[in-house]
């Protein structure tokens, strides 16, 4: 019982009563600062009071993971330092503290390097070019103008603007992880290096401009790569992709240091090297002939990471990277864990969970690898939420909404698979037969989980924000809280309707508290709000929203509801066509619902 009183006076903070918040260390101390704002009553976001009043509670928390991650991919299309500040806000918020920034694909480099200005006035602007000699051509749907201005396709972080976002992030207690992609996915540094190549040659400097060439002009090995490209793999047969990206390591160690922090995890990325790669390079088949102990050219992959290992373990950075990293290549093309690399210095996030790969990133867990499971068909945030031709995003990989990432059961995911590829009913338990189970022992090796932002589809700040939320809800609640008590049941329809529950009780806290609250911090969020659900029965239209606490609006004569149209209170009689729309409590709407009497 008793009331606390939180009153602000001049910028300072008086507690009458008794206001306590410790933790172990300052992390802690500011996530218990989180807990006490997410107790705070919404109605004061809304409408600001000098006197806050709060019931007395007593909270003792901590959380079930070490990592609790986001991803936005900076390369294909391009959202910069405020739409990356505002994201890390609203991770702190909810106590997310790994930010995996994806800096370099294919289809654009996007952090300045001082020593290699190329990469980003090259690799960074995409744009009409007849031969992508001066930037890389549109992607994406960037258009042809390479104006950043007018493009989402061109655009890079400085230098001083990267360290901005490192020192704003630590504020949060969030680690931002750099992303670096080599051997594949090389296409932007690949051409950028080449127009170097080029300046340098005609300036009569050949030593100086083979330095840093990435390919072999000789390559004419036949590949294509997951996004079809011929012409997007490093030579790692030669030392410049060694000195390239131990040039860029280092500043980026220096731009750390100049915040103040230490670069402890960089992500090589490593994925998608297609079959083919290298194959009929010249240079790599003169290499294999000299050093017959790396095998065939199907096995340079594995070579260059445990050469980037052995690198970055000198320097105290941990080599993370997609699954392959951790993985070699039989004879047959089969993929199995690399025992010469697990207990030591390399971190696999696991995304491909599809199919046979349901159980991958067990496999790695127990082999002896530390994984982030990124199970695509969870955590894959930039797949549409519903399959709606009004509705953005992917499908390849299913539909990911709230509901996928809350129910996602982290050392048993077999309990937490209630519908299968692209949500479809899932099938009978032999579906997972012969599929590896996570060892008791190897529980701890899960380090945590991280929700994936791919940006092929993200056209700027509104639209991410709109893949992200409120999804990373329901991926804050299960990095922080673990794994749920109901993945104990061993009956199916038990377990669902103890899932279903909990679900419940999760959405209602999502529509009336976290949605209202999200409309007033931090500027507020274009979060996605669910169209309303709704059928007329012999004259009566019955609603509801997907999110308890959202307001329903309608109208019968055809037009589109606003927010001040009929508010939907309950069972209805109508004999038109009835329009529908959920709103916030800014008055913006959903996707329009249209019911028709039977």
């Amino acid at each position: 019982g008793g009331v606390a009183r939180i009153v602000h006076s001049g910028g300072s903070l008086t507690v009458v009563d008794l206001l306590q918040v410790s933790g172990s260390d300052p992390a802690g101390v500011f996530y218990g600062i989180q807990s006490l704002l997410a107790m705070i009553p919404v109605r004061y976001f809304r409408e600001p009071s000098p006197v806050i009043r709060m019931a007395t509670f007593r909270i003792t928390d901590g959380p079930a993971f070490y990592y609790r991650g986001m991803h936005l991919d900076l390369g294909r299309n391009f959202n910069g330092p405020g739409a990356i500040k505002k994201l890390i806000s609203v991770m702190g918020f909810y106590k997310l503290n790994k930010l995996h920034l994806h800096l370099t694909d294919d289809e654009g480099w996007r952090i300045e390097i001082r020593s290699l200005p190329e990469l980003t006035s090259v690799g960074g602007v995409r744009g009409y070019t007849p031969d992508e000699h001066d930037h890389l051509a549109p992607a994406y749907g960037s258009g042809p103008d390479p104006d950043p201005g007018k493009s989402r396709g061109s655009g890079t972080l400085t230098r001083g603007e990267f360290i901005d976002i490192l020192e704003f992030a630590a504020r949060h207690h969030i680690e931002v992880i750099p992303e670096i992609n080599m051997p594949g996915h090389a296409r932007a540094a690949i051409f950028a290096m080449e127009n170097r190549y080029r300046r340098l040659m005609k300036e009569g400097k050949p030593e100086e401009a083979e330095r840093f060439r990435l390919i072999d002009p000789d390559d004419e090995s036949s590949y294509l790569s997951a996004q079809n490209y011929d012409d997007n793999i490093a030579c790692v047969c030669k030392e410049a992709p060694f000195e390239f990206y131990e040039t860029v390591v280092n500043e980026l160690i220096s731009m750390y240091e100049e915040a103040g922090l230490k670069l402890s995890t960089i992500h090589t990325g490593g994925d998608e090297v297609p079959r083919g790669a290298w194959e009929d390079s010249p240079i790599c088949r003169a290499f294999l002939a000299e050093h017959p102990e790396v095998g065939s050219a199907g096995e340079l992959q594995a070579y260059f990471t445990g050469r980037l290992v052995g690198m970055l373990k000198v320097k105290g950075i941990v080599t993370a990277g997609w699954e392959e990293i951790a993985m070699e290549r039989k004879e047959g093309g089969d993929w199995t864990p690399d025992t010469e690399l697990s207990g030591g210095g390399v971190l696999p996030y696991v995304w491909n969970s599809r199919g046979k790969n349901l159980d991958l990133g067990y496999r790695l867990a127990n082999a002896g690898y530390p994984v982030v499971l990124c199970n695509v068909g969870n955590y894959y945030f930039d797949l549409a939420y519903t399959a709606h031709p009004e509705e953005p995003g992917l499908y390849w990989g299913g539909f990911v909404d709230t509901r996928k990432a809350f129910e996602f059961s982290p050392f048993d995911l077999f309990q937490s698979e209630f519908t299968g590829s692209n949500d479809l009913p899932a099938e009978t338990p032999s579906r997972f037969a012969g599929m590896v189970r996570l060892r008791p022992d190897a529980t701890g090796n899960i380090t945590g989980l991280q929700g994936q932002l791919w940006s092929e589809t993200i056209k700027g700040p509104e639209l991410l924000e709109y893949y992200y939320l409120p999804k990373m809800l329901g991926l804050a609640e299960r990095a922080w809280s673990g794994q749920p008590d109901w993945t104990s049941a061993e009956d199916v329809d038990v377990r669902m309707q103890a899932m279903q529950e909990d679900l419940n009780r999760f959405f209602n806290r999502i529509g009336r508290v976290e949605m209202p609250r999200l409309d007033n911090i931090f500027g507020g969020f274009n979060y996605r709000l669910p169209p309303p659900g709704a059928v007329i029965r012999d004259g009566i239209l019955l609603a509801n929203a997907g999110f308890p606490g959202l307001i329903i609006r309608y109208t019968t004569d055809g037009t589109e509801p606003v927010a001040t149209s009929s508010r939907y209170e309950g069972p209805v009689g109508v004999s038109d066509t009835v329009k529908l729309k959920c709103f916030d409590t800014r008055g913006r709407g959903s996707r329009t619902s249209e019911v028709a009497p039977e």
